[in-house]
């Protein structure tokens, strides 16, 4: 379950359950971000990754700005079973955290 506080600056934010899988007999325990996109605490420090993998979001997010397509990283990651979707989301997720963390301007009178 999500609930939603807010901080300092009024912006709201989720706090996210922790969820616990087995996964080939093993506990994986992570932080849904999205469908695609969790943080996982034992994982890459706990920074963002795609569900079930050790490849950071931010990996794909620099191929993205270098001018890579989705279709291009799929292919390129399809022994990670990176699909387009997941692409995509982390592309909308990095979108929405900048949006979050970028005060509104207030126009000059």
């Amino acid at each position: 379950m999500n609930t939603t506080d807010h901080r300092a600056n009024g912006s709201k934010f989720t706090r996210r359950k922790l969820v616990r899988e087995n996964v080939n007999g093993e506990t994986y325990e992570y932080y849904p971000l999205g469908k695609y996109i969790v943080a996982a605490p034992g994982i890459c420090g706990g920074r963002p990754t795609f569900k079930y993998t050790r490849l950071e979001v931010r990996i794909i997010l620099a191929l993205i700005a270098k001018g890579e397509t989705v279709s291009q990283i799929s292919k390129a990651y399809s022994k990670s079973r990176i699909q387009a979707r997941a692409v995509v989301e982390a592309v909308l997720l990095a979108n929405r955290a900048l949006l979050d963390s970028t005060l509104p301007l207030r126009i000059a009178a």
